[in-house]
């Protein structure tokens, strides 16, 4: 038997934290104010499965933000989030008109239709967002045994391409998918950058403007883990609580879920971390704007900047920052900004990308 001296370790710092990278929000810390939620929720007993004082406080948080119908059901996670509402939302026959380039088509694994049981209708965007011209070039045969039935229209917020709807934009595809008898759920992985960059609240461009069902985002905004479904309209949703179980998004601990949204929400955290996370892309932006040879491909309205270089300077400038190819074959790369990069991050990375564009 071994020594249990010789194979034990003690915890300790396995990076290095002065290290950022353009990769991904998701790559970055929690935010200090989140950890010591986490902190005081610690210690002591709570109910279980989501009848804990912090997830019955969270659904007050909620209601001041999305209205007193909101209604919040913590998950792990966006994916689970998304095919929690998703399957909430439709029949066995079911169908979802989306982007081609939507989370819940090109990341998520197949989640949606392995899991949640239901056809994706797809539909190619210049720009990530869907317009009522567009669902209906798959909003249609509802009679049609033969094909999947559209149901619901599921939009992302901010898009995937990093481009923000306008509230007015949203209303118009809510009323064109209503008029259908379809409903509409928002991806809301990045809700609150869009928010900021829209400068209004997030009820404006959702229950306002007619949205049915949110995935809310927390982890890509300084949280550890967790989202939540949140049903803005009870009547496009069935039987909530037990797909959420069925789908192994029900936490156990919710209380530590919860208690992370709270500290977003309940104060401005949630626009402070993403007010800076988008000031940071467009300090990332206007650096690249001025460098011969990089081009940026799409409105940088949020914390993401994407932009097409040559192959051999992408590959050379990856040995020094982490970021990632959107389109390999064009040449297409994605930098992200996070609520924690900083002025002098985003300073470093342009330099780093002036030296290897003379290089080459």
């Amino acid at each position: 038997m071994a020594d249990p001296a010789t194979v034990r370790t003690d915890a300790r710092r396995h990076h290095d934290p002065q290290v950022r990278g353009f990769a991904s929000d998701n790559y970055a810390g929690t935010h200090p104010e989140i950890l010591a939620a986490l902190a005081l929720a610690n210690g002591g007993h709570q109910v279980a499965y989501g009848e804990d004082d912090y997830t019955g406080h969270l659904q007050r948080v909620m209601h001041s933000h999305f209205g007193p119908t909101a209604e919040a059901f913590p998950v792990f996670n966006g994916t689970g989030a998304n095919v929690v509402s998703l399957q909430a939302m439709t029949d066995r026959w079911g169908a979802v008109i989306c982007a081609e380039s939507a989370h819940i088509n090109v990341d998520e694994g197949g989640a949606p239709e392995r899991v949640g049981g239901l056809k994706l209708l797809t539909v190619p965007t210049e720009d990530g967002k869907l317009t009522p011209e567009l669902i209906d070039r798959q909003a249609y045969g509802w009679d049609d045994e033969h094909r999947a039935m559209p149901q619901v229209v599921s939009i992302t917020q901010n898009t995937e391409l990093g481009t923000v709807y306008t509230p007015d934009e949203i209303r118009a595809i809510c009323e064109h998918a209503h008029g259908h008898g379809m409903t509409v759920h928002l991806d809301g992985a990045r809700i609150a950058n869009a928010s900021a960059s829209l400068d209004v609240p997030m009820r404006t461009f959702t229950n306002t403007v007619g949205i049915d069902v949110l995935s809310f985002g927390g982890t890509k905004n300084g949280a550890v883990f967790g989202e939540a479904v949140v049903v803005l309209n009870p009547d496009a949703v069935r039987a909530m609580k037990h797909l959420r179980k069925l789908s192994m998004q029900l936490a156990s601990k919710m209380r530590f879920v919860s208690v992370q949204l709270e500290a977003l929400l309940a104060g401005d955290l949630w626009l402070r971390n993403a007010r800076h996370a988008n000031a940071m892309a467009q300090r990332l932006a206007e650096g690249v704007r001025g460098i011969d040879g990089v081009e940026i491909l799409h409105p940088v309205q949020a914390n993401a900047v994407f932009a097409r270089l040559p192959h051999a300077v992408t590959e050379r400038l990856q040995k020094r920052f982490r970021f990632y190819f959107w389109d390999e074959q064009a040449g297409d790369v994605r930098w992200m900004c996070a609520f924690d990069t900083t002025e002098e991050d985003v300073d470093a990375f342009l330099l780093a990308l002036k030296e290897e564009m003379a290089a080459a």
